[in-house]
Formats: structure tokens, C-alpha cells, sequence
């Protein structure tokens, strides 16, 4: 009888809610998903960086047509000190896929796009989730060369021509704790960076060093922090920080202090 109860309570819920029945949906209806995770990560050293003009070599009439080209391994705004372009993501405490709130489970946007219009990628850091297709367009009227390359099994990349006007797919890339980095042969300057997540649950900071992560699961996890100098707080960084995702509310972690090594 007490097992025919828990069975007739259950059903209400999922008829009440209109639930597929995966213990993901259930859970978000009983209220064990967070509403965000929102953080600010801020430059903590005494000097912020000042950007770094590029040596370009190359093609020089088109990619300095408007204006300096800067390096991009650093950008922090002098005002905020928010550093831009830190990919944010979270993890279980044993560094597997956290469980996917219903409403996120299935990839609404397909295709996600990186451009080398001024001899930059833009955005210089690409976060895309797994089944979703990379387009790397070349809106330039020059041609580019486009290398890209994850050091791994998973994403050993490929090297590609993409002469003016043109795209490429990449619609092979896997999740991996390593990043993909993204070349141009003919303009060795130009770099980004792709990270490829197997769950909705990551960010890229804007200018001012903002990211938001929406809908994550309550409980015990870890966070990252990564962007082109490496893990925030060096090698200990690669395990993360834990973190309590706080059901029904928004987990604000304020200022997140990224100190620079050494």
C-alpha cells in the first residue's frame, strides 16, 4: 500500500506538470534547480594590463584599415578591472557532466559562428556545446587560412584554405577538458579559442568580466575558470572550486578575483 502511494504521488506530479518522466524534469518542478549562477571576474593585481599593439606583417592595408590591431591575451576594462573572454563552466565534484534541467536538454541554436573580419577571430573565445556546428566564416576580402587544432584525440582539427566570401563546418568537435586553439597561418597573429561542453552549463565573460549560467542544478559542484593565460590560480585551478548551487535563487558569487601568476 505505502509503494502504491509513493507510485500515485509521483504520477500527480508528472500529469500536474506535464512531465516526460526523466528524474532531470522532476527535480526542476520540485524546485532543485538554481535560477543562475552570476559572478563578475575582476583583475586582482595592482596594474591592469595595457593592450598590446600587434606586429602585423602582412596584408597591412586591409587589417590595419581600421585602426591597430591589439593582443587579445589580456583584455580588462580599466574601469571595472572585469577581464573579458574567461570561460566559466561547472562540473560535478568528481569532474563529470552535471545533470541538464529539461528546458535545456535539447540544442535550440545549431550553428554558432566565429569571423575573421579584421584579421582577428571574432569572438576570440568560442564556447559551443557538443552536436552544436561550428561556422567559421571569412568575411574579409582577403584570404585567410583557418588551423585548428585540440591536442587530443578528440579534436585532432584540420587545416583549411577559406578564400574571401567563404565558410567552413566543423560539425566533428567533442567535449574535452582541453581547448581547441584556432589559428591563421597566413596572419600568425591571429588566435582564439574554442572549449566544447557536453552540457549547457558554461559562460564566456563579457567586457566587463560578466557571466551568467542559467537554470544549473542544486547541490555540491565544481567551477572553472580558464582563458588564454591558463587556469585561474595556475595549476590548481584544473580541479576547480566547489561551489553550493542554491535552489530557486540566483547564486551571485559576486567579484571573482583572478590574480596574476607571480
Amino acid at each position: 500500500m505505502r509503494k502504491l502511494v509513493i507510485v500515485t504521488l509521483f504520477a500527480g506530479l508528472v500529469g500536474a506538470v506535464g512531465l516526460t518522466g526523466s528524474p532531470e524534469s522532476a527535480y526542476a518542478q520540485a524546485g532543485k534547480w538554481g535560477k543562475a549562477i552570476k559572478g563578475q571576474v575582476i583583475f586582482a593585481g595592482a596594474q591592469v594590463p595595457q593592450p598590446q599593439q600587434v606586429n602585423v606583417t602582412k596584408d597591412q592595408e586591409h587589417c590595419l584599415g581600421k585602426g591597430p590591431l591589439l593582443n587579445e591575451e589580456w583584455v580588462v576594462s580599466p574601469a571595472s578591472k572585469g577581464i573579458k573572454n574567461v570561460f566559466v563552466w561547472i562540473a560535478t565534484e568528481s569532474g563529470g557532466k552535471p545533470p541538464v534541467h529539461a528546458d535545456l536538454a535539447q540544442i535550440k541554436e545549431k550553428n554558432v559562428s566565429l569571423d575573421q573580419p579584421v584579421c582577428a577571430f571574432v569572438p576570440h573565445s568560442t564556447a559551443i556545446r557538443e552536436g552544436q556546428v561550428l561556422v567559421v566564416n571569412n568575411s574579409a576580402p582577403i584570404a585567410h587560412n583557418v588551423n585548428w587544432q585540440g591536442g587530443r584525440a578528440k579534436n585532432p582539427g584540420s587545416n583549411v584554405i577559406l578564400p574571401t566570401g567563404q565558410k567552413k563546418l566543423v560539425d566533428n568537435l567533442k567535449a574535452d577538458k582541453a581547448p581547441v586553439v584556432v589559428t591563421c597561418n597566413i596572419h600568425p597573429w591571429m588566435k582564439g579559442w574554442i572549449r566544447v561542453f557536453d552540457h549547457p552549463y558554461y559562460a564566456v565573460t563579457d567586457a566587463d568580466g560578466n557571466f551568467e549560467i542559467k537554470l544549473p542544478p542544486a547541490g555540491k559542484y565544481h567551477i572553472f575558470y580558464w582563458h588564454d593565460t591558463g587556469w585561474k590560480d595556475g595549476a590548481k585551478g584544473a580541479n576547480g572550486e566547489p561551489i553550493e548551487i542554491k535552489a530557486d535563487q540566483v547564486n551571485d558569487l559576486g567579484k571573482v578575483q583572478w590574480k596574476p601568476a607571480g
